[in-house]
């Protein structure tokens, strides 16, 4: 049975990329443009004071990555960045020295972590 032309294939949402070395490439998260205050002023991102860390989703890591896998929230400086698009989404590459904080279900319930990864 063929499949119809219209169907989504989930083969085509990997990216046709292989990640070197120490790198990690990342999504960076929607919410990282304007944002609200604590009492709901809307803030833009051209407002931004001083240097603002973003998180993102790590999509891609390469070979010698030992700290994060595909899936995990990352904590980067966006000044320290290089983008690259990949059928028409927008992407950062990075090393993994670069990261400052990973966001992980797998840290929940470990006994030997202090869960602070700041």
């Amino acid at each position: 049975m063929s499949a119809k032309k219209n169907e989504h294939d989930p083969r085509d949402d990997k990216l046709p990329i292989r990640m070197l070395h120490d790198r990690v490439l990342v999504r960076q998260d929607a919410s990282e443009g304007e944002r609200r205050s604590g009492g709901g002023i809307l803030i833009p991102a051209t407002a931004a004071v001083g240097r603002r860390l973003a998180w993102a989703e790590v999509v891609a890591v390469g070979q010698n990555v030992r700290t994060v896998e595909t899936g995990d929230r990352v904590l980067y400086d966006p000044e320290d960045r290089a983008e690259v698009e990949v059928r028409g989404t927008a992407y950062v590459l990075m090393r993994e020295r670069d990261l400052h904080a990973v966001a992980a279900d797998r840290f929940e319930g470990s006994e030997d972590s202090t869960g602070l990864y700041l």
